[in-house]
């Protein structure tokens, strides 16, 4: 039986950056993945499931080898957001807090792809993939065995759960969660229109819900639209044709007339956060440990955070000689990321709160409080270091410093 020191459950972008930050240091590292993104080619078509890459995100890709995978193949940089309702709006740019951009929307197959391109560099990460996991017999005071549909059985001392919202490891080593749905789903609509995006993103609020503009290369975008779960229904069920004229009324002009909607998916919203990320041995990063609002599109990058927090405790603790899976080493990863997440999460339900509904006193300080946010230059450079992800303390790799490895 193959022994190592951590093996990773789930090689999606949280779990692959995992096992990438831990690459090259001194412990032995599987990551386990059961179905693996097909390869990229640049006459695909983009894919439906994107995100806003923060530029804390970009520093930990870009630390970790990864970046250049993202570059080389396809990704839309963008410096501007804009934000409005009828009666107020603000944007915000990058040149106000000295950066070259705001974020990236990446494909997240291109960004799973990238990452799992880099950890072949390192000799101490292996792979496992195609396989699933049969059973997993987990010991808080010895270690925990995996056994593998191909029949293989290796073991561990530290396994990482990076298996998603629904995450069996979670279930299995008994870490309970709090949720809620939010009785809305996202439509999510990729289009073609008359000619290239520019270098921004666009929300618009309204009581039903916001409604998004991401933009990607060429003449393409993609569409986020929140509302009840019976509209949602509606829309996706309505002829190209009549939907493209109901997204021609929602979104401005300047972004060019929507000529074809090349595909649609739609997801409920739900917000889940676990009571504890961490047991004897285990850890919870991504969604295993937390689904947030994709108000802002700040799930992945948190998710990402957690990844670089905990392989800087991983790596710290086995070069000071302790005990990787102890609870006194793990609790250190949950100290620096449980409640950063759960502030990020509390603000996005605020914001989520305050913007979709249409009380009038509420109406009111809303579009109050995107005038100051035009006009309070403060107030709107911690809005945007917010959406960048450079507010509150921060991984190492999210500031572009190297673990010592």
């Amino acid at each position: 039986m193959k022994e190592f020191d951590v093996v990773i459950i789930g090689g999606g972008m949280v779990g692959a950056t995992v096992a990438c930050s831990l690459g090259g240091s001194h412990l032995s590292v599987a990551i386990i993945e059961q179905t693996l993104p097909e390869k990229f080619s640049t006459e695909q078509p983009h894919d439906l499931r994107v995100s806003a890459l923060s530029i804390a995100s970009k520093n930990i890709l870009q630390t970790i080898g990864a970046w250049d995978g993202v570059v080389k193949r396809r990704f839309c940089p963008f410096r501007r957001m804009r934000v409005w309702e009828t009666a107020g709006d603000t944007e915000f740019n990058s040149d106000d807090i000295g950066y070259s951009e705001l974020g990236y929307i990446v494909e997240n197959r291109i960004t799973q792809l990238s990452l799992l391109e880099n950890l072949t560099e390192f000799t101490n990460v292996e792979l496992i993939a195609p396989v699933s996991i049969k059973d997993i017999n987990y010991s808080p005071l010895g270690k925990t065995i995996l056994q593998l549909s191909d029949g293989r059985s290796i073991q561990t001392k530290v396994m990482v759960a990076a298996d998603g919202g629904n995450s069996r490891v979670r279930q299995t080593v008994g870490l309970g969660v709090t949720s809620w749905d939010y009785k809305q789903h996202a439509l999510v609509i990729y289009v073609e229109t008359d000619y290239e995006q520019q270098d921004i993103t666009w929300q618009r609020f309204v009581p039903s819900g916001p409604q998004a503009f991401l933009p990607l290369t060429g003449n393409y975008g993609s569409i986020v639209w929140y509302n009840s779960a019976d509209e949602v229904r509606r829309l996706k069920t309505l002829s190209n044709e009549t939907l493209i004229n109901e997204l021609s009324q929602t979104f401005p002009e300047c972004l060019g007339k929507v000529k074809q909607v090349l595909g649609k998916a739609s997801f409920p919203l739900k917000r889940q956060h676990a009571q504890q990320y961490i047991k004897q041995g285990v850890a919870l990063v991504g969604d295993a440990a937390h689904m947030i609002n994709p108000l802002a599109g700040q799930g992945v990058n948190i998710g990402l955070l957690d990844a670089a927090a905990l392989a800087e405790v991983l790596i710290e603790a086995k070069n000071k000689g302790d005990e990787i899976g102890s609870i006194s080493v793990l609790q250190r990863y949950e100290k620096m990321r449980r409640n950063e997440n759960l502030r990020m999460m509390t603000v996005m339900d605020a914001f989520y709160q305050v913007f979709s509904n249409d009380i009038v006193p509420v109406k009111f300080l809303r579009n109050m409080g995107l005038g100051l946010a035009e006009r309070i230059f403060p107030a709107k450079k911690k809005v945007m270091k917010m959406a960048i992800g450079l507010e509150g303390k921060l991984p190492k790799l999210a500031q572009g410093l190297s673990l010592q490895k």
